[in-house]
Formats: C-alpha cells, structure tokens, sequence
C-alpha cells in the first residue's frame, strides 16, 4: 500500500514538474522572445551593413568612401531599429493597458457576470460545465483580474512589455552585427577586401541563423540555409550595382 502512494506520489510529481526544454517558467517565453529579437536585429546589421561595404568596396577601393557608408549605414540602421521598435512596442503596450482597464472596469461592475464568462472560457477548453464553475470561482477568489486577464486577453498584468528594453535591445543586436561586416572590410587587404567580408558574413550568417532556429525549435539546417542564401544574394547585388555605378561614374 506505502509503494502504491509512493508511485502515486512520484507519478504526481513528474506530471506537475516543468519539462527542462518548455518555458513553463514564468518570465521564460518572454525572455525567449527577447533573444529571437536580438538573434534577428543581429541579423539586419549584419545584412544590412555587408551590402552597403561590399558595394562600395566594388565601386572603389579608397578605404575612406567604405568607412563613410559603412558607419553611416550603421548609425541610420540602429536609430531605425529603435525607433520602430519604440513605436511599435509602445503602441502595444497602451493597446495592452486600455483592454487591462476595461477588464478591470467590467469586474467591478458586472463580477457575476464575469465568473459566467470566465467559466465559459474554460468550458469551452474541454471541461464540465461544473468543473469549469469550480476553476472559475476558485481563480476569482485568489486574483480574479489576473484570472480575467490570462484567459480573456492572454495578458500577464505583472509582464507588460517595456518600450525602451524593446529599443535598446534592437540596438545593440543591431549594432554588434553591422560591426562585423565594416571591421572585416577595413582590416582586409585591398584585394581580398570582398572575400573576407563575404566568407566572415556568411559564416557569422550561419551561426546567428542555426541560434535562431534552435531557440524557436524550428529545423537549424532549414533556417540556416535561408539566412545564408538571402546575405549571400544581398551581397550579391550589391556587390554588382557597387561595380556597375562605379565603371558608370
């Protein structure tokens, strides 16, 4: 009988534990989401940034031209990234806070009305109309808005997104990405200038393309094949128009 509890036990806890590689934790998803940001806005600089040196360093082998458009295009490419991501996160957030207040509004006013619905809510999941009544009422009495909030709106009030972690974030992905591309490109010697941009980008595209994937659980060699294919025709193109202008001019 004390080995049936203990299995029953043991049995218990495992369903209840968290799987080591599934963002149970509270907080984990979010953080998830922050380092795909990152590995992408990674991904623009170094894009971004190889297309304009590579261009250039196609057009003309003066080292102060590549510099130029090289920061340039660094500088605007970071500014962009913190504005949009400024903005956009921004926009979120306020469209976040007025549904919260609303929720919160409607509790206050109608909070019968609000435990039908938050039953209906899980009834709809798959559970009894009574053992969706007891959740309800039992999610009410402990934090009836943050109950209100997960189910109906999918919103954790305590983990609002903040605009300036969004802006800043995207910034520095951004910006350590474009270095690799503009130092690669200036410490090179004039002949192989390109080469070694190309073989660095592509190598740099690969690593950030198999993080990416790894983090999202996608397929790393499909992603990776993708990220590496679009530099290399960026750079590609680039490269061609940098060499068509400059024999034009």
């Amino acid at each position: 009988m004390s080995g049936d509890n203990a299995a029953s036990e043991g049995l218990s806890t495992s369903i209840l534990a968290p799987h080591p590689s599934e963002p149970h934790v509270a907080g984990s998803a979010s953080r998830l989401n922050w380092l795909r940001a990152g590995v992408l806005g990674a991904n623009d600089g170094i894009v971004s940034v190889a297309g304009i040196v590579v261009g250039v360093a196609a057009a003309t082998t003066d080292r102060a031209p590549i510099l130029t458009a090289g920061v340039a295009g660094l500088v605007a490419g970071a500014v962009s990234m913190a504005l949009g991501e400024y903005v956009s996160v921004s926009t979120q957030r306020d469209s976040e806070r007025a549904l919260l207040a609303t929720e919160r509004r409607e509790l206050a006013e109608e909070p019968e009305a609000e435990l039908a619905e938050l039953a209906a809510i899980y009834q709809a999941k798959g559970l009894t109309a009574a053992t969706a009544l007891a959740v309800a009422e039992e999610l009410t009495a402990r934090d009836a808005f943050a109950a209100h909030a997960e189910a109906e709106l999918g919103i954790d009030p305590d983990d609002l997104t903040n605009p300036w972690h969004a802006a800043l974030s995207s910034t520095l992905s951004f910006t350590l990405g474009a270095l690799l591309p503009l130092l690669a490109i200036l410490v090179a010697a004039v002949p192989l200038r390109v080469p070694v941009t190309a073989i660095a980008v592509l190598v740099a595209l690969a690593l950030t393309g198999a993080l990416g994937a790894r983090l999202g659980g996608a397929a790393p060699a499909r992603a990776t094949g993708r990220v590496v294919i679009g530099g290399a025709l960026a750079m590609a193109v680039t490269y061609a128009i940098g060499r068509a202008v400059g024999i034009a001019v």
